[in-house]
């Protein structure tokens, strides 16, 4: 018997603890599914569901393939710069907060008066922010920008903070001690420690937004999020089919684009 083997063997058997925890994800999955009911779902309800396949098996080929302002290439285009914008506005704002976040960057109040700040933003729901912001710029892909961009600061903050406060603090310490300033340390001791890091998580950030973006247009903030809605409220299946194939082929590509990406950076 290896060592390994006999150490696993002498490790404690906490079984009660496991019981326990059982018993209570089973009585939690039980509670949960008494949220489940199909008693609404009629034959009304299946039609539809059976013209949607049928929309994506026979899609409307000329919308989705001109180049006007109401194909789906248009509105996807529109989409991924609602997209790339918010996310740039969002990394841009997240760099200061996080470093404010920071308690090993900034005194412990400052940075626990931040974390509630960024507690507070990610708290509340895109689409509630896309409400507000149709109120303030009006309707349209600006007000989209404007909440991608404000949703992602919540996020990204938060990575950002956790990848400052895993920093080589010998690097830290070392500066200080030949008497750099605080922007002198963030500017030449930890930027280049985090650069690749912080593009890391930002290009994920923009894979989940083109999803944020995808839905904004439901309340007005731009995108191909209202011309479907429209479609399916009209009936117009095969419209509702071109708009899905298109929205899913520019997802899987910025999704396969953002994984090369990401990994690049991860290993250098």
């Amino acid at each position: 018997m290896t060592t390994v083997e006999k150490q696993l063997l002498a490790s404690p058997r906490n079984y009660r603890y496991i019981f326990i925890l059982t018993i209570v994800i089973l009585l939690l999955f039980g509670w949960s599914l008494t949220a489940a009911s199909f008693k609404d779902v009629n034959q009304s309800g299946l039609d539809i569901a059976g013209n949607i396949v049928k929309g994506l098996v026979n899609p409307d080929l000329e919308l989705l393939f001109n180049v006007s302002k109401q194909s789906v290439l248009y509105l996807l285009v529109q989409t991924a710069a609602i997209a790339f914008l918010g996310t740039i506005v969002g990394a841009i704002l997240s760099v200061p907060l996080a470093f404010l976040a920071a308690s090993n960057i900034v005194p412990k109040p400052i940075a626990w008066l931040t974390r509630l700040l960024l507690i507070f933003i990610r708290t509340i729901p895109a689409l509630v922010y896309g409400l507000m912001f149709i109120r303030v710029a009006g309707p349209g892909p600006f007000a989209g920008v404007l909440t991608i961009g404000i949703t992602s600061i919540g996020m990204l903050s938060k990575l950002y903070v956790d990848a400052i406060e895993e920093l080589d603090k010998g690097v830290l310490e070392s500066m200080t001690s030949i008497g750099c300033t605080t922007f002198e340390k963030i500017r030449y001791g930890i930027f280049p420690q985090l650069l690749s890091i912080f593009l890391s998580v930002t290009i994920y950030r923009f894979d989940m937004n083109m999803r944020e973006a995808s839905i904004l247009g439901l309340v007005g903030a731009g995108g191909i999020g209202a011309p479907l809605i429209f479609a399916m409220n009209a009936y117009k299946w095969d419209q509702v089919g071109s708009i899905l194939i298109g929205l899913v082929v520019l997802i899987l590509l910025i999704e396969w684009l953002s994984n090369k990406l990401r990994a690049k950076l991860v290993k250098g």
